[in-house]
């Protein structure tokens, strides 16, 4: 039978709060999300992947410039795989150096290194910048536009086609909101080490200084980045990143009327997130929930958890009336392997799930010998 759980001593204690404590403590009524001026947007918990607030998100629309974060998704791949060096330089081609919109300008036939080419392209978002990298990396632009899509695939970004790295606009070059959260949530989570670049609010190059465009760097402290986007066709876009109390929330707007629009739009939606959200790790990988008895093992008790983090996203202040559920297999019979499942633990909130994972043995047991098998099945037997 399931076995309610624990889950923080604050859910323990409340049953003995004073009326007008409790009263404090209530949840605070979620209202629908601020109305916001875009062809598309979206507003998602980084940890937990819950939709917080959307309009349009699958509706195809020109990524312009938003584009540069999967080019960056392919750089980062490429580096984690040791097959680029921040330090490798880069040939300069005339194409690049042709680049049409916003560059980072460099010089045709000069040798850039990939990190300098890399903030080219995040923080002065220079579109000559991005075609460098992509044929250093491919060998063409083209080329390299069949490597984003297959990331694309792999991300699960259905609605995504990119047919170059700049974010120039082609008919055939489109995402969608949604798919853009996707992408910049994976990409904060497997390269935290490269994702600082995206909080650089300058970049010098060729004794030219040049502003990232996000302005929301400036005036909100708890955003890190991520990318604007211009072209006449896809209007002013901006997805954003910003992480409050260990909280991070990714916004995307698409087809803004104007810059200061795109950012207004992604203050209300972050507001409207953290204002009427929280969102808390419940469980780290490895953390013992419970030690349950194991037969015929060298030891009778094994810890339960989980192989990775578990975190939950509920409406301000509801957190007390969340529950956690655990069901273990009975009997467990030794021997036993690190990371086998072993039961499964349900988290929910007024009787609805929220969360339901595999609790996994987190050490091995080995078998016991001929005399304490005996006996555990002999005990067994018995019961």
């Amino acid at each position: 039978m399931p076995r309610t759980l624990p889950l923080a001593l604050s859910a323990l204690l409340i049953l003995c709060l004073s009326p007008a404590v409790m009263a404090q403590t209530q949840p605070i009524p979620v209202p629908s999300p601020p109305s916001v001026g875009a062809n598309g947007y979206v507003l998602l918990d980084f940890h937990t992947n819950k939709v917080l607030a959307e309009r349009n998100s699958d509706t195809r629309l020109d990524p312009a410039s938003l584009t540069k974060v999967m080019t960056a998704f392919v750089v980062f791949s490429e580096l984690k795989a040791g097959n680029l060096q921040l330090t490798d330089p880069v040939q300069i081609s005339e194409n690049a150096w042709r680049a049409k919109g916003s560059r980072m300008f460099i010089e045709v036939g000069s040798q850039i290194s990939v990190e300098n080419l890399l903030r080219g392209m995040i923080v002065q978002s220079g579109n000559d910048a991005s075609i460098a990298l992509a044929e250093h990396i491919a060998g063409s632009e083209q080329t390299f536009a069949a490597l984003m899509n297959q990331y694309a695939d792999e991300l699960g970004m259905a609605n995504t086609q990119y047919t170059n790295a700049a974010g120039l606009p082609e008919d055939d070059h489109y995402s969608t909101a949604a798919d853009t959260a996707r992408l910049v949530r994976a990409l904060i989570n497997r390269f935290p080490e490269y994702y600082g670049y995206y909080s650089e609010r300058s970049f010098v190059w060729n004794d030219i200084e040049q502003f990232n465009r996000n302005r929301m760097l400036w005036q909100d402290d708890s955003v890190d980045g991520v990318k604007t986007g211009y072209t006449e066709s896809a209007g002013y876009c901006l997805a954003t990143s910003a992480e409050r109390d260990g909280m991070r929330l990714i916004s995307v707007v698409m087809g803004t009327d104007s810059a200061a629009a795109r950012v207004q739009a992604s203050k209300s939606l972050l507001n409207f997130g953290y204002r009427f959200y929280e969102t808390r790790r419940l469980y780290a990988a490895d953390d013992v929930i419970e030690e349950t008895r194991v037969w015929k093992g060298e030891r009778e008790q094994l810890p339960l958890g989980l192989a990775d983090a578990l975190h939950i996203t509920v409406p301000s202040r509801a957190y007390d009336r969340v529950e956690a559920s655990l069901e273990v297999d009975q009997p467990i019979q030794a021997p036993i392997e690190a990371g086998t499942v072993l039961g499964r633990l349900t988290i929910s909130l007024d009787g609805e799930s929220l969360a339901s994972r595999d609790v996994v043995a987190l050490e091995p047991v080995t078998q016991a010998g001929l005399v304490g098998r005996l006996v555990d099945s002999v005990k067994l037997w018995l019961n």
